[in-house]
């Protein structure tokens, strides 16, 4: 179940790129890959798409319906925001995130090169 504060906040976000809740074609249809019975007979992976640009996202990350349907929302409005201003927000700050925790890891490699054979 996804907090009220966090479908604000996404409320929000949408209004800020100009995407409204009429622009959207939203459909229910089977997900695939692992999950057996429940992902076979279940229609909630979520696939939305923007009328006015065409993008589209498609969600299955979750057995729950509610949560897919806000993530896909939040996806689109990576998209929505990448076509706008060339690169996201979003995943700018997660692939700073993954360089600076490999910089750490790197320097601490350096530091000490021989730590894991000394412990064999």
């Amino acid at each position: 179940m996804v907090r009220p504060e966090k479908l604000a906040a996404l409320k929000e976000r949408m209004e800020a790129l100009g995407i409204c809740e009429q622009d959207l074609e939203e459909s229910f249809v089977r997900g695939s890959g692992h999950g057996g019975q429940k992902v076979n007979k279940t229609n909630n992976c979520v696939y939305l798409k923007h009328l006015p640009t065409g993008i589209a996202v498609k969600c299955h990350v979750d057995r729950s319906r509610e949560l897919n349907r806000f993530l896909a929302r939040r996806e689109l409005c990576d998209a929505v925001e990448q076509a706008q201003t060339g690169q996201c927000a979003a995943r700018a700050r997660v692939i700073q995130r993954m360089r600076r925790q490999k910089d750490r890891r790197r320097r601490r490699r350096s530091i000490h090169p021989n730590s894991s054979a000394d412990s064999v």
